[in-house]
């Protein structure tokens, strides 16, 4: 078991050094010796791990992809979608490996990935809450949600890139929020779009949220006194 946990450090520590190296440097750039380097670890421990810089690309786009889908239900499909938007948003300002994730998805430099994977894995997951919300009564009449996923995805990836580019995101969580607001009065009924909260600080309150259940999750159970 040891031998088992000091493996999986041993992961993390990688991906966390290439997104680091990835963050900083962009893809075509970062090397492998860059990455071992920041990483502190031999090149057989990392090759044991990962065949490519590729693989480790995937990795790190992998990890922050998983990182996206972790807002619990609500009983209001849009304010769930609106919490996955906004938590996206609280994770780009302060997780280097969701930026690198996102900056790898976005890097036109690096044509040897699938980096369309990306975004339709979003628009996928974007579609789910789409018509979840649909279902529910939410939408207004004419919302296809597979091409209003779309739009919303593509409108986000355009925010991202301006926020990084004038303000390396401080002002994303702003810049979101007006996204939302201007986006969601043509999709959402208005007896609902008056619930939903969108507020900038909300990527916050639903990140703390979400930490909260993962804490709760791995505690162990107390054991009943003698």
């Amino acid at each position: 078991m040891a031998k088992q946990d000091r493996a999986v450090r041993t992961r993390r520590n990688i991906l966390s050094a290439a997104a680091t190296v990835f963050e900083e440097r962009g893809y075509q750039a970062a090397t492998i010796t860059d990455i071992l380097r920041t990483a502190g670890v031999t090149k057989g421990a990392l090759y044991f791990h990962f065949q490519s810089k590729a693989e480790l690309a995937y990795g790190v786009m992998d990890a922050q992809g998983r990182r996206m889908g972790s807002v619990p239900q609500r009983a209001c499909r849009m304010q769930e979608l609106a919490d996955t938007v906004l938590l996206q948003t609280y994770r780009l300002q302060h997780d280097p490996l969701v930026r690198a994730g996102v900056r790898l998805a976005m890097d036109q430099q690096a044509t040897e990935l699938n980096r369309g994977a990306f975004f339709k894995d979003w628009s996928v997951g974007t579609t789910d809450l789409l018509e979840a919300a649909k279902t529910q009564g939410e939408l207004l009449p004419h919302v296809v949600p597979a091409e209003t996923a779309e739009l919303l995805v593509g409108a986000y990836a355009g925010v991202h890139s301006m926020s990084q580019a004038v303000s390396s995101y401080a002002d994303l969580d702003h810049r979101t929020s007006v996204l939302l607001r201007h986006f969601l009065p043509n999709v959402v009924l208005s007896s609902v779009l008056t619930t939903i909260d969108l507020s900038v600080d909300r990527g916050a309150t639903v990140f703390a949220e979400v930490e909260s259940k993962i804490t709760d999750a791995y505690e162990e159970p107390q054991q009943d006194s003698a």
